[in-house]
């Protein structure tokens, strides 16, 4: 966690409550907080006393902050009917009551090393304090008891940096604390536990044998660390897991929301290590260091659900890389209409993934949610009296709803193969991983002209190019006029936050340019822009969507499918059969203030 940006500060003027002179010196306590939050109007008389009567309750239970208490009681907030006062309100409230400012902490801009060097885990505890953001020159600590500051001139006169104190919810100050100084234990302890092993070097080591010996990846702290990166990635809404070694240190990147996070460091051993416990996990070759391979880990979340892992790892100059790719069943089996279809292109999509028999095609470039899309659908697909059969390379997600086969290029397993051995399996649907040669894309159009439904992906920037590509492939242009039935292209677009995005005006230059200077269509009269909130890591986005390009091939395009077929004319007469282009699918997203002309802009395809 090296971002080098700071920890965001809630926006709020710093001036006191009236309440603050009620708050006395030390260990912030129950009754003085009772009395603050119902003379700054947070809390009505009535809900005051059953307050304190829950208070009497948990009298004894010292450990267990007063915010915490008064949040489990879910008393309801005296200006806003209808809400409660969470957790969040009543930190807040303490902050300002305080004279300080509130900071809810987003473990992924925060050093774990820095800050854990700066101060002793059983000193943090006993002052429940946490250092957040470290300079040589300033610290911002972190804390949940704001008027108990006796611990403040021996951190000043030890550390000779300026102090800035930060008030944060005493549950995630007590968790991040237990958290960032466990790792850094395992960490450190992973590094100094050497036994001296036999570890094929990596490139820059080569003039350095013998420098330091292995990390044994079944040793406990490596399994700490280990445990806690796919726990804490999940949390974080990662989709992918780097682990990229390098030659002085190690680093672990998230990608969320298609953006990637720098989130911690590790040292050369100690990275060795758990990329070793990682493979061991996902049942690969440990002693294979010098070939890619691929495996993958069913795990559980944190709320119990199975997550799937697909695995790959790469011999580089420093050691292996993994990549460890998330599905989540949630996100990978989301209905249709989740995904981003409007009513219309959700309803042409079910049409044409009914049909008995032909080819519907799914493209766009790696990333664009393909594979979501698929699944989704055959999900929906795959009933009782249906047999759906897939063959993929790799098996993306186990679903027990489908028969799944993945292809194995070593024993000619190939995915053309797999449609041959999948078409005497009496199927009546058929996904194929991706259409990647001449002969995947023959079995394909057998298997169609025999009967059945076949899905499948391509890499191809629009829906019309993927006529072309079948071309170029050497697929007979009358076989791919009498067998597809369709292709959608898509792409995947930031979301605003909706607890942030506020509405601006258009820039009619920027609209121009999503729509094409070929179109009329005029700009809304305002949109959404993002701001930036502690809900979305102040980047003002938060989470994705699709925009859909939905070609369904009807006579006049068929007819037009030729082997020197013109690609711009096929496209134009797509666009005047109804084609919604890509660029228009996303210019109705903008409109809707789902998300930004600047975002749908960088994964359009480049305009001829």
């Amino acid at each position: 966690m090296n971002d080098t940006r700071a920890p965001q500060l809630s926006a709020f003027p710093r001036t006191p409550f009236a309440s603050a002179s009620r708050l006395p010196p030390g260990r912030v306590t129950l009754e003085p907080v009772i009395d603050g939050l119902v003379a700054d109007g947070l809390l009505a008389q009535a809900d005051a006393e059953r307050a304190r009567v829950g208070g009497r309750a948990t009298r004894g239970l010292d450990a267990v902050h007063p915010l915490v208490l008064l949040a489990n009681l879910k008393l309801p907030s005296a200006q806003r009917p209808g809400s409660e006062l969470g957790l969040e309100a009543l930190t807040e409230w303490l902050a300002r009551a305080s004279g300080r400012a509130y900071l809810r902490i987003d473990p992924t801009k925060i050093s774990v090393a820095d800050v854990t060097d700066l101060v002793s885990h059983a000193y943090a505890r006993r002052h429940r304090i946490l250092p957040v953001d470290v300079t040589p020159t300033h610290a911002r600590i972190a804390t949940s008891e704001p008027m108990a500051l006796d611990w403040l001139p021996d951190i000043q006169r030890l550390l000779r940096r300026e102090i800035e104190l930060v008030v944060t919810n005493p549950l995630d100050l007590h968790r991040y604390t237990m958290e960032f100084f466990g790792v850094t234990r395992s960490v450190r302890g992973a590094k100094d536990m050497r036994d001296g092993g036999t570890e094929a070097p990596s490139f820059e080591q080569l003039v350095e044998l013998g420098r330091s010996g292995d990390v044994n990846a079944d040793d406990h702290h490596i399994v700490h660390v280990v445990d806690w990166l796919l726990q804490y990635a999940y949390e974080q809404r990662a989709s992918d897991i780097h682990l990229e070694p390098r030659r002085d240190i190690g680093r672990v990147r998230f990608r969320i929301d298609g953006v990637l996070h720098k989130v911690f460091e590790m040292p050369p051993p100690v990275m060795s290590a758990a990329v070793s416990r990682i493979k061991v996990l996902g049942r690969m070759d440990l002693a294979e260091r010098r070939r890619p391979q691929d495996g993958r880990i069913k795990t559980r979340s944190p709320g119990g659900r199975e997550v799937e892992m697909r695995l790959s790892t790469m011999p580089t100059a420093f050691g292996e890389k993994v990549v460890m790719r998330i599905f989540d069943p949630d996100t990978a089996f989301k209905p249709i209409e989740q995904l981003g279809f409007d009513a219309g292109e959700a309803s042409a999509w079910n049409d044409l993934v009914q049909r008995p028999h032909g080819i519907v095609l799914v493209t766009g470039p790696t990333g664009s949610g393909k594979t979501t899309t698929l699944y989704s659908t055959l999900k929906k697909l795959a009933s009782d009296d249906v047999n759906v059969c897939t063959v993929e390379d790799p098996i993306e997600m186990v679903a027990t709803e489908l028969n799944q086969m993945q292809v194995h290029t070593a024993i000619d397993l190939t995915f053309a193969q797999g449609v041959r051995t999948l078409l005497r399996q009496d199927p009546d649907i058929i996904m194929i991983g991706e259409i990647r040669d001449l002969d995947t894309a023959q079995m394909a159009v057998q298997a169609s002209l025999t009967g059945h439904l076949v899905l499948s992906t391509l890499h191809t920037n629009d829906a019309p190019s993927a006529i072309t590509r079948l071309l170029d492939l050497g697929l007979p242009h009358y076989l791919i006029a009498s067998t597809l039935n369709g292709v959608l292209a898509q792409r995947l677009v930031r979301t605003l936050c909706t607890h942030c995005k506020q509405p601006r005006a258009v820039d009619p230059e920027g609209w121009r340019a999503l729509v094409g200077p070929a179109s009329d269509l005029p700009p809304p009269t305002t949109a959404c822009g993002p701001v930036g909130c502690l809900e979305c890591r102040n980047t003002g986005y938060f989470g994705r969507l699709g925009i859909y390009e939905l070609m369904t091939m009807t006579a006049p395009l068929r007819a037009m499918i030729r082997a020197d077929m013109e690609l711009a004319g096929f496209s134009r007469a797509a666009v005047g059969t109804g084609l919604r282009t890509l660029r228009m699918a996303g210019a109705e997203k903008v409109a809707l203030g789902l998300t930004t002309i600047e975002e749908v802009m960088t994964v359009l395809p480049p305009q001829e």
